[in-house]
């Protein structure tokens, strides 16, 4: 009898102090993972428009706005800043030029308007305080592991 209650405590004795800890708080990401993730998409939308994959980028321009809304959400005030604000306010007339030229593959006009939703960037970052964060035209690819051109046809 007491091999049984001693095996009943040791099987059930852990289990009830795991139940009996307080839970842990999902991870949630900040706003700086948020951006570097951005910041990646930025440099391979680039990439795609310079190669002339209109695929690959309409789909960076989605996994961009994708991200930025996940950071409004996660992040929509930050040290009094309202982040989501500025967001919605800079980006989104900036996506709506890029999205245009993407739709119509016209390269000059893909590299304006991938311009702008940089410019956007810059001014979120100056309104945020943070205007030492200076986003560009990437110089070299982000990932030597990725083919920016199209798929043969």
């Amino acid at each position: 009898m007491k091999r049984v209650v001693a095996v009943i405590i040791a099987v059930v004795g852990p289990a009830l102090l795991a139940a009996a800890q307080p839970a842990k708080a999902p991870y949630q990401p900040g706003l700086g993972e948020f951006m570097t993730a951005t910041q990646l998409r930025h440099a391979k939308l680039w990439f795609a428009g310079k190669q002339r994959n209109w695929e690959l980028a309409a789909f960076e321009i989605d996994e961009i706005r994708e991200g930025l809304e996940d950071a409004k959400g996660q992040v929509p005030v930050l040290d009094g800043i309202p982040i989501a604000e500025l967001i919605k306010t800079n980006t989104d007339p900036a996506f709506a030029g890029l999205e245009k030229a993407v739709e119509a593959k016209n390269s000059a006009q893909s590299a304006t308007a991938f311009d702008h939703l940089t410019d956007a960037c810059n001014t979120c970052h100056t309104a945020a305080n943070k205007p030492f964060i200076r986003i560009q035209r990437p110089t070299a690819a982000p990932l030597t592991n990725q083919n920016f051109a199209p798929p043969e046809k």
